[in-house]
């Protein structure tokens, strides 16, 4: 057997920490607790551990070994025909080839060297197919349990305080990913040093929910009660199909799905059916909300083959959908279905859609909360910005109000009904982008989508009263005079343009400026979440703070301190801009 090791040795520990000590990610840390240490035999060290394993299932079709991963890409040869997996992706290739004919033998030959990587990240490359089988021996048989956990992960970055053994503190450490999270944990059980990691931190779920845990103990419970909590999946097929007709039926009527990727025969159509929403019924009806709230109905029914998984639709008036389609994934959330002759459709579950969209529906929801204008594009431009820290409320008997520097403004609106479905119409004085009939192509309870013509509007609902992190938030800002302390821009501090100005947050929704002079000039803001805190904030044409007209990121706020974030498109850190309490 040829094997040669490719990364096996860990870095050392203090370049460990100069690499990650040095990324932008700032995190609020107290000195820890001795209590709150993780160490070499704990139980909570061993739970990360596992949590943290690379999960080597997804690629069991070539290789047949849950606690190994081959490196792509890889060539492989099926039943004859050589193919290239570039991605996981490439994975339904390999299964739509096996699944051709229900009678032949299916044959799979790896084409070596390949580099393989293993559940605690150890990369070797292997010269041929007797070294893989050695390895695969080491793992534990198909659906057999093993030590990796899968029904629950971190979200990344998490911060570490690491100390010595008396307890002095070392650095504070960024982890940003599962790799370099197991080889801080096997430093940790090597007692080569002691670490406690930085709360609170948020725990994602194998449905794609969210966790907030705040300390060890909640931690190490939280990771025990999900431990077992899915389906891990650990067959040698290519994701689920060794489930039931029952189970299977009883997860499509669980709740409606939405269409997000559509192919019919090779023609990508994403753009005539994108956000259609299907509902499985009892007594096989199927129903499907098209975009405008038009409704149609056809049949549906499943079967389940050695083979895997079919749902068959039929509706009389929408022959696209109308197909025997093969389930391919089927992952916490979403399905996926395929059918030779270029295919494919991308459902994702969504609970909050209205699928029966009626009038009264529409005006319950738009009187529940205040509602913001998320995006707004018009004849091509974006128009979102003049509408940062205002948001609309909805109110009874036809009225609309629209918050700007505290103050209402008063319109009308109106749900009509036209052919294409049901329309949104808004009159506000000096708003002409908002005073056009919206469509409504899209809703749910805290989601309203709205198109016509060459225009788009999304709106998302605003309840502060329901959240106790906005209501810390806005009780933090409103207490107290605030000052511009840092205004960081592509790494250059030029806070200076801000000297001498003094800024309050009025409960009303108002932003109070008073410049150096005694001078005083207003503006609006709003804090909300959005996959995270935000504060919105809008000051016109009214230098210099015209410049943080944005919706910033809550990086770190306390009493006395807020640390906001402007980030570009792909995730790079363009501003940092904190603000401080006056003394």
């Amino acid at each position: 057997m040829k094997i040669k090791l490719k990364t096996l040795l860990l870095l050392p520990f203090f370049a460990l920490l100069i690499f990650t000590s040095c990324q932008d990610e700032v995190t609020d840390i107290s000195v820890p607790e001795e209590a709150e240490a993780l160490t070499a035999t704990s139980e909570l060290t061993s739970l990360m551990t596992s949590t943290a394993k690379l999960d080597g299932s997804k690629d069991n079709i070539i290789d047949k070994a849950s606690c190994l991963s081959i490196e792509l890409p890889v060539t492989v040869i099926v039943n004859g025909l050589e193919i290239t997996v570039d991605s996981e992706e490439d994975y339904k290739v390999i299964k739509a080839i096996f699944d051709e004919f229900e009678n032949d033998d299916d044959i799979l030959e790896i084409v070596f060297p390949i580099t393989i990587i293993t559940s605690e990240f150890e990369e070797f490359i292997l010269e041929n197919r007797q070294a893989l089988q050695e390895l695969i021996q080491d793992c534990v048989g198909e659906n057999e349990e093993d030590d990796d956990i899968e029904c629950i992960d971190f979200k990344y970055p998490l911060a570490f305080s690491v100390y010595d053994t008396a307890f002095e503190v070392i650095d504070v450490v960024n982890v940003e990913n599962d790799r370099a999270l197991h080889r801080f944990l096997k430093r940790v059980r090597s007692s080569e040093f002691l670490a406690s990691l930085n709360f609170p931190i948020n725990m994602v779920l194998a449905d794609g929910s969210e966790i907030v845990v705040t300390n060890n103990e909640e931690l190490q419970r939280v990771i025990k009660e999900a431990k077992d909590a899915c389906d891990e999946d650990d067959d040698n097929d290519y994701h689920d199909n060794d489930f039931d007709k029952e189970r299977l039926d009883n997860l499509l009527m669980t709740c409606p799905w939405v269409v997000h990727e559509f192919e019919r025969n090779q023609d990508n159509l994403i753009e005539q059916y994108n956000e259609y929403a299907i509902q499985f019924k009892a007594d096989n009806v199927v129903k499907m909300r098209a975009r405008g709230g038009d409704m149609l109905t056809g049949t549906w029914s499943t079967r389940v083959t050695d083979n895997g998984a079919l749902i068959n639709l039929e509706f009389n008036n929408l022959a696209d959908f109308t197909l025997e389609w093969f389930v391919y994934d089927l992952g916490p959330g979403r399905i996926k279905l395929y059918q030779a002759g270029g295919n494919r459709i991308i459902l994702k579950k969504n609970c909050e859609v209205v699928i029966d969209i009626t009038k009264q529906r529409i005006e319950n929801y738009l009187q529940e909360c205040f509602w913001r204008v998320s995006r707004l594009n018009v004849n091509g431009t974006d128009n979102e910005k003049d509408y940062i820290g205002t948001p609309l409320k909805f109110l009874e008997n036809n009225v609309v109000k629209l918050r700007v520097n505290g103050e209402l403004v008063a319109g009308t609106y109106e749900i009509g009904v036209r052919n294409t479905g049901f329309i949104l119409q808004v009159n506000l004085e000096g708003r002409p982008n908002l005073n056009l009939e919206w469509l409504i192509t899209f809703l749910e309870s805290g989601l309203i989508k709205l198109e016509n013509a060459n225009n788009k509007m999304v709106l998302k609902r605003h309840c502060p009263d329901a959240d106790n992190d906005l209501t810390f938030v806005d009780s933090v800002l409103i207490n107290g005079e605030w000052e511009v302390a840092a205004y960081h821009v592509n790494g250059e501090n030029k806070p200076e343009e801000f000297y001498m100005y003094t800024l309050n947050f009025m409960e009303s929704g108002r932003a109070k400026v008073t410049d150096p002079n005694d001078g005083i000039f207003s503006g609006s803001w709003l804090a909300y979440r959005n996959e995270g805190l935000y504060l919105g904030m809008f000051f016109g044409n009214n230098a210099p703070f015209d410049d943080l007209n944005h919706r910033w990121k809550i990086k770190e706020i306390t009493q006395n301190r807020i640390e906001l974030k402007d980030y570009s498109s792909t995730g790079a850190i363009e501003r940092i801009l904190v603000l401080e309490k006056k003394v």
